[in-house]
């Protein structure tokens, strides 16, 4: 979500509270490589970690298996895909430096589509910047429809998933599936906004306008955004925009809203949770309700690394969760790279899996200007921005960016929600494996056909295990 000031007033506006963004495409190059990796060999491989994945060239990635609508070619799509994968690794890298011993939970989503609908409006070498820290390969012409793509495929997922049956031993009072998209833009009554900037959003944002009064009832504005996130989180998200983050110099607000929950295709049984000890990055072991199951999932393992990918009940969407080798997390996580997660999936098979996995609840927010700035997105902040793409009338430049995204994790399946704002001021698996999580694990939420990473995060203590 993106909120405007006028640059003669510049505020802190503390407003990025959980949104979900569209994936964005990589910048590519022969010195910036869209996977993030540093060291690589002539096959994009890391080779200098002895983990071992120089052995196994990364397939292509990612893979598409969509109806695109408006219709976009795939190979632009995919072009997207991987960028958005990459973002969300670069982001995942500069959130833990904020806080290196903290779990993390965010939806590089979230942040590509806002940040997408707040770069339509940008010039210059502010747009420059930011698709070089966003990851955006493709121009403009192709950049919005690939995003709007997204938001219709995503939009077709959750009308497929209210016909999907409740897994066999899943109790729950609404559908198995259920993920909702939403994106709108609120702007200052009185302003002259551009008919092209507000056209592109429409078309492919579905971003409609929406008019209210900063200058004369800020709080006002504030408490109607407020209540249009909680409605599309199902309120989880209560208060993206917290008091005195929107005042008389605010002239647009780009919101961003994600609502997610599924069911595990193959649910967990209560009866078998249990309590245990998860090992925290720090060596000290928290108590937590460890849930179990016998299964057979994709899984692989390669050097001690394990990877495993729980379905969700409409098999397009999964958790996939990576248990690097005890004692090597921080290694791991540091060169964690699009082409090593593209290594392991295309490694997977469907062994039986013991499978146990502690039940987790995760919220967090925090402003997302450090990390956005250190990516390379500068002049977004500064007066000098150039969104003369939105309107003539204001000086325009990002104040502030938060983020706030939450996930509960249980024996039944998932339930996520985010919403993001934007202010502007003027190896081969055995038969039979066994994976025990009790210990710093990396996981994420993706949609399979797309391969797009709707939710990243870590695990490294027991403060968030329930």
């Amino acid at each position: 979500m993106a909120i405007v000031h006028t640059s003669a007033d510049r505020r802190r506006v503390l407003a990025l509270t959980g949104a979900f963004l569209a994936g964005v495409a990589g910048c590519t190059s022969a010195e910036d490589p869209a996977d993030g990796t540093n060291d690589t060999d002539e096959n994009g491989t890391n080779d200098e970690d002895g983990n071992g994945f120089d052995e196994h060239e990364a397939p292509p990635f990612p893979r598409l298996d969509l109806t695109t609508d408006p219709d976009v070619d795939e190979e632009l799509l995919a072009e997207q895909v991987r960028g958005n994968a990459a973002f969300a690794l670069d982001l995942l890298a500069e959130l833990r430096e904020e806080e290196p011993d903290g779990n993390l939970f965010f939806s590089p989503y979230s942040v590509s589509v806002a940040l997408a609908m707040t770069y339509a409006g940008a010039g210059g070498e502010t747009a420059e910047e930011m698709a070089e820290a966003l990851r955006y390969e493709l121009e403009n012409d192709d950049l919005h429809p690939a995003f709007g793509a997204l938001e219709a495929e995503f939009a077709r997922r959750n009308e497929d998933g209210q016909e999907v049956e409740e897994p066999t031993g899943g109790e729950s009072e609404g559908p198995a599936f259920e993920f909702n998209t939403a994106n709108a833009t609120w702007g200052q009554e009185d302003l002259e906004f551009e008919e092209a900037f507000l056209d592109l959003l429409g078309a492919y944002y579905e971003a409609g306008m929406r008019l209210v009064d900063y200058a004369g009832d800020p709080e006002g504005a504030r408490e109607e955004i407020n209540e249009w996130v909680a409605e599309r989180t199902e309120g989880l998200i209560e208060e993206l925009l917290p008091e005195s983050s929107v005042g008389e110099s605010t002239r647009l607000v780009l919101t961003n809203a994600i609502y997610f929950y599924a069911m595990w295709k193959y649910p967990f049984d209560e009866g078998d949770t249990e309590s245990g000890t998860f090992t925290a990055l720090d060596g000290e072991d928290d108590e937590a309700r460890m849930m179990y199951q016998s299964i057979e999932v994709p899984y692989a393992e390669i050097d001690g690394h394990q990877l495993v990918e729980l379905p969700y009940a409409n098999d397009d969407s999964s958790m996939v969760i990576v248990l690097p080798a005890e004692g090597e997390f921080e290694t791991f996580e540091e060169e964690f790279s699009v082409d090593r997660l593209a290594t392991m999936l295309a490694e997977t098979a469907t062994p039986e899996v013991d499978l146990t996995v502690p039940k987790f609840e995760i919220e967090t927010r925090f402003s997302l200007v450090e990390a956005m700035g250190a990516l390379g997105m500068e002049r977004a902040f500064g007066s000098g921005a150039d969104f003369s793409g939105m309107t003539e009338d204001a000086g325009l430049f990002v104040d502030d960016i938060l983020h706030e995204a939450v996930v509960d994790v249980d024996e039944l399946g998932t339930e996520a929600a985010a919403a993001t704002a934007v202010a502007m001021d003027e190896s081969a698996p055995a038969d039979h494996a066994e994976m025990i999580v009790d210990r710093p694990f990396l996981f994420y939420v993706r949609d399979r056909p797309t391969e797009t990473p709707l939710f990243v995060g870590r695990v490294v203590n027991g403060e968030t295990l329930q």
